[in-house]
């Protein structure tokens, strides 16, 4: 587990544009944390800089739960607020998803068994004025990660 203080909204997209480089085809990274925690920041940085379109209009795909971005490898942003079943998850590609690409999913929790074992989980808490990052997965990875995290 690794733990970050993030200041403010930029250090949150600082830190999205460190992890960016550092991620590879079949990473799936799960941001969970209350509404206002940055989850959406982060991912809108963490997408903008895996496309390399700083400027890149990132919508929400909170109604459609799940918004492609064609890059290499693919880029997945679900969004499981709205999920009424986890189920559900097959009929959008989830599992073709984790395999074929970078997956990113806010609202994992909603996810149920669907989520693999091997996620990245981002867990975002408030911290005083900032937010307080905990990135927890396999310890391969997370080695792999941490030049990210300094």
């Amino acid at each position: 587990m690794m733990e970050r203080f993030l200041a403010d909204e930029d250090a949150t997209i600082a830190l999205a544009r460190a992890l960016a480089p550092l991620l590879r085809r079949g990473d799936c990274l799960a941001l969970s944390g209350d509404l206002g925690m940055g989850k959406s920041t982060f991912a809108r940085a963490l997408i903008r800089a895996l496309m390399d379109a700083p400027e890149l209009e990132v919508p929400s795909p909170t109604f459609t739960l799940v918004q492609l971005y064609e890059a290499a490898p693919p880029l997945y942003h679900f969004d499981l607020y709205r999920l009424s079943d986890p189920d559900e998850l097959i009929e959008l590609g989830f599992d073709e998803a984790l395999e074929d690409g970078i997956s990113l999913i806010e609202w994992p929790e909603r996810g149920g068994d669907m989520l693999p074992k091997n996620a990245l989980t981002f867990v975002f808490n408030e911290e005083g004025e900032g937010r307080r990052v905990r990135l927890d997965g396999p310890e391969a990875r997370l080695a792999e990660l941490a030049f990210a995290f300094r």
